[in-house]
């Protein structure tokens, strides 16, 4: 059950291969309802004038599609995950629940941030944190990142920026840019 999973977490003994085995043991309609009960995640909070324009409101990404984001990434427990526009850090915390690897999410929303932090201590989830910013300014917090989950963020410019502050890691060493909803500019440096 949904309750069972979350007190092993908060109690530390859970494994990635538990955790995807009773994940996946549910059945696909069900999982991301799953998932929001194990985090204790309720309906997603309204968004707060820190929204920049050209920004997406928040909304959760499916569970199905971070279950195969860890798949064909892959991501593993040696990996930094990080989650750009990562609103209350339900993505950044179910992976790394299914591959152990750390996660870092970048919010541009304070009460985001907020809820997000307050999550990973809920569940104490110490190698899940979340930074207060605008994802194209905080070139630290990407800099450790190995896998990039690009949930439709936000576009143009914005984007353009990013993708440009990303590239000199991927000269360094690889990296993988996920994207869910997302058409990526082409850039010569990033293939599929």
């Amino acid at each position: 059950s949904a309750a069972r999973i979350r007190s092993l977490i908060e109690g530390g003994v859970w494994t990635p291969t538990l955790f995807r085995e009773a994940l996946t043991s549910v059945p696909p309609l069900a999982r991301d309802a799953w998932v929001d009960r194990v985090l204790g995640l309720g309906a997603p909070p309204d968004d707060g004038p820190a929204l920049p324009r050209g920004c997406v409101p928040y909304l959760p990404c499916a569970v199905d599609a971070l279950l195969r984001l860890t798949e064909h990434a892959p991501v593993r427990a040696a990996d930094v995950f990080v989650d750009v526009g990562s609103g209350v850090g339900r993505a950044a915390a179910l992976v790394h629940l299914l591959t152990g690897a750390p996660a870092v999410g970048l919010e541009i929303q304070p009460a985001l941030v907020v809820a997000a932090r307050a999550l990973a201590a809920r569940l104490r989830l110490a190698d899940v944190t979340f930074v207060e910013g605008d994802a194209v300014d905080l070139t630290a917090s990407l800099a450790a990142g190995t896998v990039f989950l690009l949930y439709c963020p936000f576009s143009g410019d914005r984007l353009v920026r990013l993708l440009a502050a990303l590239e000199p890691m991927a000269h360094r060493r690889a990296i993988r840019v996920c994207c869910v909803d997302l058409p990526l500019p082409s850039c010569g440096w990033l293939w599929a």
